[in-house]
């Protein structure tokens, strides 16, 4: 996976358009979306623990896809240099930026008056919205039509609300 923390090009003409890799933001919101859904299961979760949870849950994969990543470079280019791994940390990076939304909403849901319900409830919207938000942005940049922009947030919408349902249908 890349991530919009990549954005730099091989060197090209002065006006080139950024390329950018949208996937780890996508993928990290999803990820977010899973944890709330997943932390709903518990009797009674303090906003702490899940704030720590969604981080936490996002360094981890983070570390996992860079991991992936380095190796599946080492085997194919044997002198992999520190720069190149430092972009693979640095395009990795949204899997954790795209936790920080959902997390946020956690710790702010008490002064919205939200009890633990409406807390994770918030979270997973929060969550899902980015994954929307990022699949549309990142279709949009890679200039897709119309029509296209609307399939890719549609079929993001369809995967957040497939995690919306397996919450509901689990929890009671």
């Amino acid at each position: 996976m890349r991530g919009p923390a990549a954005a730099e090009n091989p060197p090209g003409p002065p006006n080139a358009v950024d390329r950018v890799d949208y996937t780890g933001a996508v993928y990290g919101s999803l990820l977010a979306a899973s944890v709330v859904a997943g932390a709903g299961w518990a009797e009674s979760f303090s906003r702490l623990r899940l704030v720590l949870l969604l981080l936490g849950t996002g360094v981890v994969f983070w570390a996992a896809h860079v991991f992936a990543h380095v190796f599946g470079e080492r085997i194919a280019d044997p002198a992999l240099s520190r720069e190149k791994i430092w972009r693979d940390l640095v395009a990795e990076w949204p899997i954790v930026k795209a936790a920080v939304p959902p997390a946020l909403a956690v710790a702010v849901s008490p002064l919205l008056g939200l009890g633990p319900e409406g807390t994770l409830w918030l979270a997973l919207c929060v969550a899902i919205a980015g994954q929307v938000g990022w699949a549309t942005v990142a279709a949009l940049r890679a200039g897709a039509t119309g029509r296209l922009v609307l399939v890719a947030g549609a079929a993001n919408l369809l995967l957040g609300l497939l995690v919306v349902l397996l919450k509901g249908a689990l929890q009671h």
